[in-house]
């Protein structure tokens, strides 16, 4: 495993330090793993380096769709020039724990957009995504969002208390929650999370950082401002 992430490792440093210094300091075959040893604390800047990289190569791939919400997902500043983005699940306690932090994020900055990004991978989580979905096409989404988070775990009984405090036209909203519009969305949202690596909720695209878990505020905050340190 050690020396898989050494030989891992050597194409970035060939990459930062360029073939001219590769050929001056002499490092190669074994010569490489033995400065790597003997210098332990380039690796983890090498890694987060390694990691941002093949972040961008992710995000490049997914291109701008990431940042489009499915019209009405959003929270904060629907024309704001900054954009935070967030795969979710109703389900998910770590997700409705990180509400805390986005909330603070908003209140902090006015021209913060965040793109909610309806993942149902837990249990039970599809019927509240797509109601979800449903509050967006009646402009309510914000409404039921923070209704969903508070109900608790998300059943029959809670996506209609949720509903019923979002204010929504239920018969409305029942049709929306079925419709071919609402399945793409999930489809689309269930892609691109592949796409970017994630492998739960809740995950986030930060300007140009990936994030995965609870990060809390601080991180995200840093991620936003470009000063991402994972």
């Amino acid at each position: 495993m050690r020396y898989s992430l050494f030989t891992a490792l050597i194409p970035l440093v060939c990459g930062f330090a360029g073939a001219a210094l590769w050929s001056y300091s002499g490092l190669g075959d074994n010569r490489t793993r033995a400065w790597l040893v003997a210098n332990p604390e380039v690796l983890p800047d090498m890694a987060q380096a390694l990691q941002q990289k093949e972040a961008e190569a992710k995000l490049a791939e997914v291109g701008d769709v990431v940042n489009r919400p499915f019209p009405g997902a959003v929270l904060g500043n629907s024309q704001g020039t900054r954009t935070l983005v967030k795969f979710t699940d109703y389900g998910c306690s770590y997700c409705r724990a990180s509400e805390a932090d986005v909330q603070r994020l908003i209140a902090g900055d006015p021209q913060l957009r965040v793109v909610i990004r309806e993942w149902p991978i837990f249990p039970g989580s599809e019927e509240a995504a797509r109601m979800a979905l449903a509050a967006a096409r009646q402009g309510k989404y914000p409404a039921f969002y923070k209704a969903m988070f508070a109900a608790g775990p998300p059943s029959p009984a809670t996506v209609a208390s949720a509903a019923a405090k979002a204010g929504l036209d239920l018969d409305r909203a029942r049709t929306d929650a079925a419709s071919n519009a609402v399945a793409a969305e999930l489809a689309q949202n269930m892609q691109l999370a592949r796409t970017l690596g994630f492998s739960g909720t809740p995950s986030w695209v930060a300007n140009r950082t990936v994030l995965q878990g609870a990060v809390g505020h601080d991180a995200l905050k840093q991620a936003l401002d470009g000063k991402a340190t994972t």
